[in-house]
C-alpha cells in the first residue's frame, strides 16, 4: 500500500483519514480491522479516481467566479426592486420588505444549485471565448435556480414546522413574518418567470426554457404533494413506508430541480436540444436520488452545527430513507417501538427511534449503499462518450459524495 498511501496524503483531507484510521482502532476483532481497512482502501481509491477524473479545481478562478455570480445577484435584485420594466408599482414599504426578504432567503445557502449552472456551461463551452454577456446570462439562470430553491424552501419549513434553516430561524418564524412567508414563496417562484422573460424573451431557445422551467415546477410542486400526502394525509401508517414511494418521492421534489435543471439551463444557454440528451437526465435524477438519501441521514445523524439545521424528520413523521430501511429490516419488538414512537416530538421518543437505527446498524447500511451508489454512478459516467457530459457529471458527483452537510 506505499505508493497508494503517498497518494491519499496528498488528495485526500486530513481529516478524513484520521477519522478513517480511528475507526479501525476502535475495533478489537482482527478480522473486524481486516474488513473496514479493505473497504477504508477501496473507498479511497475511489476518492482519488474521482479527484482524477473530473474537472480540475479552480482555485482562485473558483472563486473569481463565486464573486461575479454574487455581484449578478445585487444586479438582479436592484432591478427586480427599481426597474419598471419588470412592472411592479412598489411602495418603500414594500419594497423595504422584499428587499429583505430576498435577502434572507435566496443568496445564504452553498449555492451549488447556481454555480452548477455556470461551471456546466464553461465545461460545455471548454475551448471557446465565453464573453461577459454569455456568462451573465449563466449567471441570471444560475440565480433563477436559487430563486426556486428558496421558494420551496421557505413554503417547505412551513409544512414542515420546521425551526432553523441555514443557521438562521426558518422565515417564517420570525415574530414580523409569521404565515406572511407563504405569500412570499409564490413571489419568490413569479420572480423566476419575471427574470426569465427580462432576459431571454429575443432569444431563439425562450419556448424551451419557459417549457423547461414549466415542467421543472410542475413536477417539483408534484414532489411535495407526494410528500405532503403520504406524511400528513390519513391514518398514520408506516407500513406505507416503502423504497417505491420514496423513490417516487425524492425524484420529483428533489433530483428535478436540484440536479437535472441547472445542467438542462446549461444546455439551452449552449444551443443545444434537451431532447439529445435523455440518458444524462437519467444520470442526474439517480444523482438526485442518492444526494436526497444522503440528506435524510445526515438529518438524524449529522452534526447541526455543520449542516445548519436541526433534523425534525422523525418528529414530523417523514417518509425519509432511514425509516424505509427500517421498516424492511426490524423485528416484531423494534418494529412496535417505531410504531410508539415515530412521528412525535416527545425527546424520548426520537431517543427511541434514534436507538433502533442504531441497533439495525444504519450507519454501516448506508455507508454500505453510499459506495455502491457510488460505484454504479461512476461506472455509467465512464461509459458516456461526450467529454464534456462526463465532466459534467463528474464534476456533480465530486461535489456530494461524502459530503457532511
Amino acid at each position: 500500500m506505499g505508493a497508494l498511501a503517498a497518494s491519499i496524503a496528498s488528495n485526500v483531507t486530513s481529516g478524513l483519514l484520521s477519522a478513517g484510521l480511528s475507526s479501525l482502532a476502535a475495533l478489537a476483532n482482527p478480522g473486524e480491522i481486516i474488513r473496514r481497512a479493505s473497504r477504508l482502501e477501496d473507498e479511497f481509491k475511489e476518492l482519488l479516481r474521482l479527484h482524477a477524473g473530473s474537472a480540475p479545481e479552480q482555485g482562485a478562478g473558483g472563486q473569481q467566479t463565486k464573486e461575479r455570480f454574487l455581484r449578478a445577484y445585487e444586479r438582479l435584485k436592484s432591478e427586480l426592486l427599481n426597474d419598471r420594466a419588470f412592472n411592479f408599482d412598489f411602495t418603500e414599504e414594500t419594497r423595504q420588505w422584499v428587499a429583505k426578504m430576498l435577502d434572507y432567503n435566496v443568496p445564504g445557502g452553498k449555492l451549488n444549485r447556481g454555480l452548477s449552472v455556470i461551471d456546466s456551461y464553461m465545461l460545455l463551452r471548454e475551448g471557446t471565448e465565453v464573453d461577459d454577456e454569455d456568462f451573465y446570462l449563466a449567471c441570471v439562470l444560475g440565480w433563477c435556480v436559487e430563486w426556486l430553491q428558496a421558494s420551496a424552501l421557505v413554503l417547505d419549513d412551513i409544512t414542515d414546522n420546521a425551526y432553523t434553516r441555514r443557521d438562521n430561524l426558518c422565515w417564517y418564524k420570525l415574530p414580523t413574518v409569521g404565515l406572511s412567508a407563504i405569500n412570499d414563496g409564490v413571489l419568490l417562484k413569479c420572480h423566476v418567470q419575471a427574470i426569465i422573460k427580462r432576459y431571454f424573451k429575443e432569444k431563439f431557445y425562450f419556448l424551451d426554457l419557459m417549457e423547461l422551467w414549466n415542467e421543472i415546477g410542475l413536477q417539483t410542486a408534484m414532489g411535495q404533494m407526494l410528500d405532503l400526502i403520504t406524511t400528513h394525509t390519513g391514518a398514520k401508517d408506516l407500513a406505507r413506508y416503502r423504497i417505491q414511494g420514496y423513490r417516487r418521492i425524492v425524484k420529483y421534489k428533489t433530483s428535478y430541480y436540484s440536479f437535472y435543471l441547472p445542467v438542462a439551463c446549461a444546455l439551452l444557454l449552449n444551443g443545444a436540444k434537451l431532447s439529445d440528451y435523455l440518458e444524462l437526465k437519467n444520470v442526474l435524477i439517480e444523482m438526485g436520488v442518492y444526494f436526497q438519501v444522503q440528506d435524510d441521514y445526515l438529518d438524524c445523524f449529522g452534526d447541526p452545527e455543520v449542516i445548519g439545521k436541526v433534523g425534525t424528520d422523525i418528529e414530523d413523521y417523514k417518509c425519509s430513507w432511514l425509516i424505509v430501511q427500517a421498516m424492511e429490516l426490524a423485528n416484531e419488538n423494534e418494529m412496535k417501538i417505531l410504531y410508539e414512537n415515530y412521528g412525535k416530538s416527545d425527546p424520548e421518543c426520537v431517543a427511541a427511534v434514534k436507538n433502533v437505527y442504531k441497533e439495525l446498524d444504519l450507519q454501516d447500511i448506508f455507508l454500505e449503499y453510499e459506495s455502491r451508489v457510488y460505484k454504479h454512478l461512476i461506472s455509467t459516467i465512464d461509459a458516456e462518450p461526450d467529454r464534456a457530459i462526463r465532466a459534467i457529471l463528474k464534476s456533480f458527483l465530486k461535489k456530494i459524495y461524502r459530503r457532511k452537510k
